[in-house]
């Protein structure tokens, strides 16, 4: 169900490259996080992309995403790209001021 969450979140069609990688970078954090502690991490990356290799060509963020799974099971390993996207302002309390 998760897998799912995580999946149907990345799912929204075509996005510029930056935000894709933003997106199937947080997404791939988001699943990894919800990995039980005992989990095997190649069988559930495998069943990830499995579920995920649908969308590939109709969603850049799952792509990405399935990128970094394919990535994270390679020998020998290496650290993968991850990154929080960068902090933007939306204008603060000046902004929701001149809102209303």
């Amino acid at each position: 169900m998760l897998l799912e969450r995580t999946i149907s979140q990345l799912d929204l069609g075509p996005v510029s490259s930056t935000r894709a990688n933003e997106l199937g970078q947080l997404g791939y954090m988001q699943w990894l996080g919800w990995l039980p502690p005992m989990a095997d991490y190649r069988m559930e990356a495998m069943r990830a992309y499995a579920a995920a290799q649908p969308f590939i060509r109709t969603s850049p963020a799952i792509a990405v995403f399935c990128d970094l799974l394919v990535a994270s099971t390679r020998i020998p390993i290496e650290p993968l790209p991850l990154s929080l996207p960068a902090r933007c302002g939306r204008g603060g309390a000046r902004a929701r001021r001149a809102a209303t």
